[in-house]
């Protein structure tokens, strides 16, 4: 890992894009405007990005092409990399030429906001990219794209922007977007918490089977699961006394936190808070273990991680929700509150706009970036096997 320079973090502002099939399809790095060529070299000077986020793209919204020199695009892979430019820029003929150019060498461009009027965008930018956060877009082309909706808030305006032509979609929508399955009567959820409290008092395995036994759509994610690449089974597992010994109860417990977010019919979309708990859970646990935390330590910061959305799954309080788990008194006050060393870094997670907070946290620049590698490549695993 190339180290990085304290004075320059952040490097970058992240957001995760998602297909309309609540999938993600990329991931938008935003560098630092006054140093944008050494804050992608720094970025892309190793494998470690692209490997940690593949199979995703990588987006990057930039202002101008001009920090785009041969020896920078050496080490941004076409295949991996998409650039943003704004329309306005664009209309500029050094600028169009520097879109052409890199468009010839395999990079998608996409052209953000509308071109000025009078103003012919080149013929290699048939993609775009609109800013959803007051009014929706207008239609775009259904033969080229795919195009970006950003700033998508929620999901009456992520149906706007889904009829008018757009494939790809980042925002606040999936925090305040009712769930895929709210529908539902909650009865899998009930239990799967009623598994994580049996798992914390070690209750015995056969109690833990009669419990999965009551619940067809739990047992076929843990089943799915289970078996998937993910685990890299030899034999295919059919029984649930073999999915625990083969999970171990330690990698139970952490999957059943996640599974709560997962869809509750086979055939029903993902749930977009799912990779969002996973990143958050392995982030904080990537934290703690560069701080010295021991295993137990480190579960519980995931745990917190992963829990941190259930208020928004279910549209319930937070207190009404964890209360059953018996959690010790510092993991509720970073649930409840951010309070404490794991709230502050919860709070840290989340504020993706805001992380210059990091040195009151005693986090240096290479353990934060470190951790969110960790946090996306794990979300990203998760999203495809649960």
């Amino acid at each position: 890992m190339l180290p990085l320079d304290a004075a320059r973090f952040p490097l970058v502002d992240h957001e995760f894009v998602a297909s309309a099939q609540n999938e993600w399809v990329a991931l938008i790095l935003r560098p630092q405007r006054a140093a944008v060529a050494d804050s992608l070299r720094a970025l892309f000077g190793t494998p470690d990005l692209l490997a940690a986020i593949a199979p995703l793209d990588c987006m990057l919204p930039l202002d101008s092409a001009e920090a785009l020199t041969p020896s920078l695009c050496s080490i941004l892979p076409p295949n991996r990399v998409v650039f943003i430019f704004p329309a306005a820029v664009l209309a500029s003929e050094a600028e169009a030429r520097a879109a052409e150019r890199l468009a010839g060498e395999g990079y998608r461009v996409l052209a953000d906001g509308a071109a000025p009027e009078g103003v012919k965008l080149p013929s290699c930018l048939r993609t775009g990219a609109r800013d959803c956060a007051q009014a929706a877009p207008a239609p775009v082309s259904p033969l080229f794209g795919p195009h970006l909706a950003y700033n998508v808030g929620d999901a009456a305006r992520f149906a706007e922007c889904e009829a008018a032509g757009y494939e790809w979609f980042c925002g606040a929508y999936p925090m305040t977007t009712p769930q895929p399955d709210s529908g539902h009567d909650g009865t899998s959820r009930r239990r799967l918490l009623a598994l994580l409290a049996l798992l914390a008092r070690d209750a015995e395995t056969r109690e833990l089977e009669q419990m999965l036994k009551l619940d067809l759509a739990l047992s076929f994610h843990l089943l799915k699961l289970v078996n998937s690449a993910a685990f890299s089974v030899d034999i295919e597992i059919v029984s649930f006394s073999q999915a625990i010994h083969v999970l171990g109860r330690r990698q139970l417990q952490r999957w059943l936190q996640l599974l709560l977010y997962a869809r509750q019919r086979a055939d029903g979309p993902p749930n977009l808070l799912l990779p969002l708990a996973a990143m958050r859970g392995a982030q904080l646990e990537a934290l703690c273990r560069e701080h010295g935390g021991d295993r137990d330590q480190q579960d519980l910061a995931f745990m917190i991680g992963a829990f941190s959305l259930l208020d928004r799954l279910f549209d319930t309080p937070m207190e009404d929700i964890i209360g059953a788990l018996r959690l010790p008194k510092h993991a509720l006050s970073a649930l409840l509150r951010r309070e404490g060393q794991l709230g502050e870094q919860l709070a840290l997670v989340e504020s993706r706009a805001d992380v210059d907070r990091h040195e009151q946290a005693g986090i240096a620049a290479d353990i934060w970036w470190r951790s969110q590698l960790q946090g996306w490549q794990w979300a990203i695993q998760v999203g495809r096997n649960v």
